[in-house]
């Protein structure tokens, strides 16, 4: 079973989220914001991270950027998830290290398709 870290801090898109997530078979653990989503992902073993862009404590533009910098977590696929869909959005993401990026409300099947190509290049 695949395992994913999501990184929400708004309950509702978290539990939409996850429970889709499971119902497809993947294990789903949640971070409520960019410092613990750092902290998980680093002992975590976790396969890919949904990582939300509007985060409190550490946003997700630089928890990317921390998880890129260390190992551990260097190889591991980061999807941006956010709902600013503004012209340059994307490239700050994956400027700042993400594999790829989605816009909110999160269709899941598109989700799904990235999340899966990104698993399979592992």
């Amino acid at each position: 079973m695949q395992r994913v870290l999501l990184v929400e801090d708004n309950e509702m898109n978290r539990d939409m989220l996850s429970r889709r997530l499971r119902k497809k078979g993947f294990e789903v653990d949640m971070a409520l914001d960019g410092a613990q989503g750092v902290e998980m992902a680093r002992t975590g073993g976790y396969d890919i991270v949904l990582m939300d862009m509007s985060l409190p404590v550490i946003d997700g533009w630089e928890a990317t950027r921390q998880l890129r910098a260390v190992p551990e977590t260097r190889n591991i696929p980061i999807i941006a998830l956010t709902a600013h869909a503004m012209a340059g959005d994307r490239d700050k993401a994956m400027d700042a290290g993400c594999s790829d990026y989605d816009t909110k409300p999160v269709e899941i099947d598109r989700l799904l398709l990235k999340m899966n190509t990104l698993l399979a290049a592992l």
